[in-house]
């Protein structure tokens, strides 16, 4: 706009000839923006839209110079229209309209690309949100055919207190977990009572064959664990470790923290033929903290020295308050 009244400085009109340009700059950007945006919609080629635009850009410098020297006839400067004159100048206009077709692709562009990163973040996460719901739902059908598994065998053996028993424990495990708010993340003190719930299942069926020792600091309780992450270790170290044995075997559940790190150790006693390092409770925690937390976690499992099955879970350690 400066550029375009540089030639009026000499006869003292300077305001009203910059004025002039400026506003019939501002009247044709809107027309411009609609011509710009039609052709986008109609996924014009870009020499095609470059071509249109030059050409109307050009057209109308062509009108801002006639306003030009009308302006200069009214202010007694011109005693008439000098049309051989119409095309000196236009470079400083149809420059100034080239940059805003410019500016307004690149922001356009801009624009564009990151609504389609904001699509692409909003459909991975729905993605990733659907799979992460589909591996917590499949912990209960998995633990559900075992219990159910667990209460026919005693309800044969005749065993129908303990079976009794066994189907309210059942009951509350499940009105527990069907109680949550489907989120895939809570405290650890919430995550021990739903545990506390369940092995009150297998201590109905075991007895005394479950010594059960389980260890977490008071300042723990409020990390951030995922929901039914405990739940499958446990039931496989029952199911697979210690119901097997004939003598009474040993749980031990410890949660401590190293730095920033949550640390979760699930040891059992069993032996090495009955007990895989697979299995799809182990396998179904594996993909939940992937996708809950990337490389930033670890699962190690396999049989310790002293012959016990030992999974260890290394994770972010992360509060309810500040997450909040």
């Amino acid at each position: 706009m400066v550029i375009l009244g540089l030639p009026s400085f000499g006869h003292g009109h300077i305001v009203a000839f910059r004025t002039l340009f400026f506003v019939s700059c501002l009247a044709w950007l809107p027309p411009l923006t609609l011509l710009q945006r039609a052709m986008w919609r109609r996924e014009w080629s870009w020499l095609r839209m470059a071509l249109t635009l030059l050409a109307s850009s050009y057209a109308m410098s062509i009108l801002n110079a006639v306003l030009g020297q009308r302006l200069a006839i009214s202010l007694g400067l011109e005693t008439g229209y000098r049309w051989a004159d119409l095309a000196r100048g236009l470079d400083g206009c149809w420059l100034a309209l080239i940059s805003f077709c410019a500016a307004h692709a690149v922001a356009a562009y801009y624009l564009s690309l990151q609504q389609v990163r904001l699509h692409l973040a909003q459909a991975q996460s729905a993605a990733r949100d659907a799979e992460l719901r589909a591996l917590r739902l499949q912990v209960n059908p998995h633990f559900l055919f075992n219990s159910l598994n667990a209460i026919s065998a005693l309800v044969s053996a005749e065993c129908n207190r303990e079976a009794n028993r066994m189907l309210a424990c059942v009951s509350d495990f499940l009105r527990a977990t069907l109680a949550h708010d489907g989120r895939h993340e809570h405290a650890l003190a919430d995550e021990l009572a739903l545990l506390d719930a369940y092995l009150a299942i297998e201590k109905a069926r075991l007895g005394e064959r479950l010594r059960l020792t389980m260890k977490a600091g008071p300042d723990l309780l409020g990390a951030i664990v995922p929901y039914l992450m405990l739940q499958p270790l446990v039931e496989n170290a029952i199911r697979h470790g210690i119901a097997p044995l004939s003598a009474p075997g040993r749980l031990d559940i410890l949660v401590e923290r190293s730095g920033g790190r949550l640390l979760i150790d699930v040891r059992n006693d069993g032996q090495q033929r009955a007990q895989a390092e697979g299995g799809i409770g182990l396998a179904n925690v594996r993909e939940r903290l992937r996708h809950l937390y990337g490389e930033d976690q670890e699962v190690h499992a396999g049989w310790n020295t002293d012959g016990r099955f030992h999974v260890r879970i290394a994770m972010p350690l992360r509060s309810m308050e500040a997450a909040a």
